[in-house]
């Protein structure tokens, strides 16, 4: 019985912004469900079937959040809404909006919109004093060498409106890092966006790179899950592999990158639901612990990674998310003990993918508890740093890190992957 059906008030309802692209959309229809919150549906395509569902679906463009949101707050006159949830990035810039009109708990539209904009929160966490790599703006006709010597070598690149680790590449000299910029360019081309939109040079910093979920109530930050990823993140290109979790940093490291991230959050502005950060951790420039900011998302983990985390009597994280949403107290859930971990299976090169074999030698590799290939048979896949999708995911759970880190990589040790060569559409080139 839900905590709505055992007090006897109405249903609680929720909006979920999806965007049609969203691996996550089943995952959070289902946890709704199994919590007993009516779901809504806000989505840039009206799907199949859609007929049935039409008291519950809105379509919205999220590349025009103001308009998206007062579109979902308008469903507030059918029916009371009590959150609204955007799934991924493309989706909660129009949450905000929503939430802010509606009058629900709500991250500012302004701290959000700084996390969905490279440069803007770079130099919001500037301002504040935020740790993090040392950074530049490349506008259109920008002095790309100079920039690169001005923050130091090496140095990564990075489009400012793709996402994903798409077109962010590590240079190693002045030099590399004009050759670079021209291939974002040519990345953002590709990817429909105009080639000369501003990118973004910072320093490279070395060290071990971790993920942290977290879930901000009114501002304090609880900590769900603190990921490691032990493959080398050092370029050229930097396609995430393995998470794994409970982090086998060192207290001090860990402390270093909890405060990090709830910096970055205060500074952000940042007040209620999911975050997901990036940090890198390494020695400071007086040899103390230190964490770089790397990222910091108003959203949970991507892809189908979530998959591998359970909290309290083995709720998921989505669960997690949405009673939090619709204002049910959710502070003191911790995650369940073991180890857990997932890979993001990486796509060896780009062309038309034809086949994958070796799946049930993966599925019975012990500690494994799922594969899933999500990318189509017959479909052109891309590789980093050209393309931002994964092949699949693997999962994996055990006693302790190491045994799912070693489960993992023999599960993909097992997938024979077989792609054929096919130009890039509209210039001919062959892949990368």
């Amino acid at each position: 019985m839900t905590a709505d059906a055992a007090t006897g008030t109405r249903p609680r309802r929720i909006v979920l912004v999806l965007p049609t692209e969203t691996y996550r959309a089943a995952d959070f229809i289902a946890a709704a469900a199994e919590v007993g919150v009516e779901v809504v549906v806000a989505t840039e395509h009206r799907p199949p079937l859609a007929t049935e569902m039409e008291s519950r679906l809105v379509v919205v463009d999220l590349d025009r959040p103001e308009e998206a949101a007062a579109r979902i707050a308008a469903m507030g006159d059918r029916a009371p809404i009590d959150a609204v949830v955007g799934v991924d990035d493309q989706g909660v810039l129009t949450a905000a909006h929503a939430g802010e009109i509606l009058g629900l708990a709500h991250n500012p539209p302004d701290a959000v919109a700084a996390t969905r904009d490279k440069a803007q929160m770079r130099g919001v966490l500037a301002s504040w004093g935020v740790r993090q790599p040392d950074f530049r703006v490349l506008v259109p006709g920008a002095d790309v060498a100079e920039a690169a010597a001005a923050v130091g070598c090496p140095c990564v690149l990075k489009p400012l409106s793709l996402s994903a680790s798409t077109g962010v590449i590590r240079a190693d000299t002045p030099a590399d890092a004009v050759v670079v910029a021209e291939r974002i360019r040519r990345i953002l081309a590709d990817h429909g966006r105009s080639p000369d939109e501003a990118l973004l040079i910072e320093r490279f910093v070395p060290g071990a790179e971790v993920s942290l979920e977290a879930l901000l109530h009114d501002g304090d930050l609880q900590v769900l899950a603190l990921f490691d990823k032990p493959d080398p993140l050092d370029g050229p290109y930097f396609e995430e592999t393995i998470y794994v979790t409970p982090s086998r940093l060192g207290g001090p490291e860990q402390t270093a990158v909890l405060a990090a991230a709830a910096e970055a959050c205060r500074a952000l502005g940042l007040r209620d639901g999911p975050v997901h950060a990036e940090l890198r951790v390494g020695p400071g420039a007086d040899g103390e612990v230190a964490a770089w900011v790397l990222e910091v998302a108003a959203r949970s983990i991507g892809g189908l990674c979530s998959r591998v985390l359970r909290f309290g009597t083995g709720i998921s994280l989505e669960q997690l998310i949405v009673e939090h949403a619709v204002g049910r107290d959710v502070a003191d859930s911790v995650r369940t003990d073991g180890a857990a971990g997932v890979m993001m299976l990486p796509i060896p090169r780009s062309g038309v993918l034809t086949g994958v074999d070796g799946l049930d030698a993966a599925r019975g590799v012990a500690g494994v508890t799922g594969v899933e290939i999500t990318a189509t048979i017959g479909r052109r896949i891309d590789a980093l740093p050209d393309g931002g999708r994964y092949l699949g995911f693997v999962f994996a759970r055990g006693d302790t890190p190491d045994s799912v880190e070693s489960a993992l990589r023999r599960a993909h040790s097992e997938l024979t992957v077989a792609i054929v060569d096919e130009p890039r559409p509209g210039d001919g080139r062959a892949p990368a």
